[in-house]
C-alpha cells in the first residue's frame, strides 16, 4: 500500500477543515495553529475500501498568508467583500502496482502539486467561492475549476455550513489518474480514453469552540462523480462519501 493513497484521504480531511465560513473569518484569530484529526475517505477505485486517516494539523493564520499542512494561500487583493488569492495546493491522486490488483502492469501515476488564482465572494452569511488550478509539476499537465456556495448560520455556540459546490477537471488530468492507454490493457482492463470531467458534491460542516479550548470540526461530504471516471475499468463506483473531525488551537 503506498503512502500516496493514505495522504490522498488526508488532504481531503484537511481541505474540508480549511474551509472557513463567512462568520467565521468575521473574526478569525490569527498566529500559528496545531490540532488533530481523522477523516475518512471512501474509495472509488476497484480493490479499495474505506480509508481512515490520522490528521496531524499544523499550519498558520496571517492577514493575508495561510498556511494549513500542504495548502497555502495568499490574498492578492481584498475589496472587503470580495477578494483575490493565489493558492499551492498538493494532489495526491497518484497510484502504483502496489495499491491494488486492478494496477498490475501499469505506468505509476504520480501526486503533483497544482497553483493557481481564486476569488471568493462574501454577502452576510453567503460565501461564493471559484479557483482554477494547474498541475505545476507536468504530470498531468491538467487544470481544474472549482465552484462552490455556502452558507453559515450559527445554532448557540455552534456554527452550522452547508455547502454545495461543482468542479471541472479537463480531459488531460481525468485520462492521466483514470485512463487506461493501449500498452496497458488487459482483458480484465480495457483500453480507456477519459474525457473532461464534471463533478458535484453537496455536505455540511458544524463548528463549535466548546471543548477544550479549542475549535472543533465535524462535516461530511457526498461526492457525485462524472461518467468519464465512473466509466473508467479503474473504478467500480460513481460516488463516494467523505468525513472529518478534528480539533485545533493556537499556539
Amino acid at each position: 500500500m503506498s503512502v500516496s493513497r493514505y495522504f490522498s484521504a488526508a488532504v481531503l480531511g484537511v481541505a474540508m477543515l480549511c474551509t472557513t465560513s463567512a462568520l467565521a473569518q468575521n473574526a478569525a484569530p490569527q498566529g500559528f495553529l496545531y490540532g488533530i484529526g481523522i477523516g475518512v475517505n471512501q474509495e472509488i477505485y476497484r480493490g479499495y475500501s474505506n480509508r481512515t486517516i490520522p490528521l496531524p494539523i499544523l499550519g498558520y493564520r496571517g492577514e493575508r498568508l495561510s498556511v494549513y499542512g500542504p495548502f497555502a494561500s495568499y490574498t492578492l487583493v481584498d475589496f472587503g467583500n470580495i477578494s483575490f488569492s493565489a493558492k499551492l495546493a498538493p494532489r495526491f491522486a497518484g497510484f502504483d502496482q502496489s495499491d491494488s490488483r486492478v494496477f498490475v502492469g501499469m505506468a505509476k501515476r504520480k501526486n503533483s502539486l497544482d497553483g493557481g488564482f481564486g476569488v471568493q465572494l462574501r454577502q452576510q452569511a453567503w460565501l461564493l467561492e471559484a479557483d482554477t488550478v494547474f498541475d505545476l509539476l507536468g504530470n498531468s499537465n491538467g487544470q481544474e475549476s472549482k465552484l462552490a456556495l455556502s452558507y453559515s448560520y450559527r445554532a448557540g455556540p455552534v456554527v452550522i455550513e452547508p455547502k454545495v459546490g461543482v468542479s471541472y477537471s479537463d480531459n488531460k488530468l481525468v485520462n492521466y489518474y483514470y485512463g487506461v492507454p493501449v500498452e496497458e490493457a488487459t482483458a480484465d482492463r480495457l483500453a480507456y480514453n477519459a474525457g473532461g470531467a464534471f463533478n458535484y458534491n453537496a455536505g455540511v460542516s458544524f463548528s463549535t469552540p466548546l471543548f477544550f479550548g479549542g475549535m472543533t470540526r465535524l462535516g461530511i461530504e457526498h461526492h457525485w462523480y462524472d461518467s468519464s471516471i465512473s466509466n473508467s475499468p479503474l473504478t467500480d463506483r460513481d460516488t463516494g462519501l467523505s468525513a472529518f473531525l478534528s480539533w485545533s488551537t493556537f499556539f
